[in-house]
């Protein structure tokens, strides 16, 4: 049995055939290793387990390494473990859409079960470079990991949430907002009407107008700019949208703040 302070690496691969040499690897540099061939399950093992690492296969029936990698970008306890795409994509989008969000390495199947171990120690110790908390005498009496639990349906909010935020101009469709934090049309729903009590298309309304009134108050950008960048057609839909909400134009509110 490992002692229980050496590395732990969650490999999730719907063929961990393809792994075998890997996990003969890790083993053999003293490393406890967890394995998931579902990629659903290998989410919940991450969110129960919380390994040192993770190494992630990209393309997976049901749910895509992307998704798994959104998930977990919004546990707090696991926004930092480090991430490893290994999959057999050639496709350069692939490999800059999974560092975009947030893996720290992507390494192409065919693989080296040497150079995957020495990119895993490598993470490992920046990781531990970036992570190390300072000794405080606090610390003794809470520990500096003590934060509260976010549960999975928080956590797709979250992931939702951001990717909407980042596309607020073109958001995706309801279906590919649903297959891209790994879930379906239904549960996204569901969840959002039990969260914030209302549909998704109604949650972007709401997104759109709450970044307009920070770009009215906070810039001096015109407003049909305004109107364009959070995604309405044009400025007369986003003014009468704007004044359904607020109560006033645009341009109104805008003068309000102004000295």
């Amino acid at each position: 049995m490992k002692p229980v302070n050496t590395p732990h690496i969650l490999l999730i691969d719907d063929n961990l055939d393809d792994l075998a040499p890997l996990v003969t690897c890790l083993k053999s540099a003293n490393m406890r290793v967890s394995l998931a061939s579902v990629a659903r399950k290998g989410y919940h093992l991450a969110l129960a387990l919380k390994p040192d690492l993770i190494v992630l296969d990209l393309y997976m029936p049901g749910m895509d390494g992307f998704s798994i990698c959104r998930l977990l970008r919004e546990e707090p306890k696991l926004n930092r473990t480090p991430i490893i795409f290994l999959s057999s994509t050639r496709q350069l989008d692939d490999r800059l859409t999974g560092l975009q969000l947030g893996s720290v390495d992507f390494v192409t199947k065919p693989y080296a079960a040497e150079e995957v171990l020495a990119r895993i120690r490598i993470h490992l110790r920046l990781s531990s470079l970036q992570t190390a908390p300072e000794v405080h005498a606090a610390d003794a009496i809470e520990p500096n990991d003590a934060q509260p639990h976010v549960d999975c349906d928080e956590l797709l909010i979250r992931a939702a949430t951001r990717l909407i935020l980042e596309n607020l101009a073109e958001p995706p469709s309801l279906d590919d907002l649903a297959k891209s934090v790994g879930t379906n049309q239904k549960r996204l729903l569901g969840v959002f009407r039990q969260r914030h009590g209302m549909t998704v298309f109604a949650y972007i309304r709401e997104l759109r107008l709450q970044q307009a009134k920070h770009l009215l108050r906070g810039t001096q950008l015109p407003i049909d700019d305004i109107a364009a960048s959070v995604g309405f057609s044009n400025s007369a839909n986003f003014a009468t949208a704007f004044k359904s909400h607020e109560g006033i134009p645009p341009r109104e509110y805008r003068k309000s703040f102004q000295p």
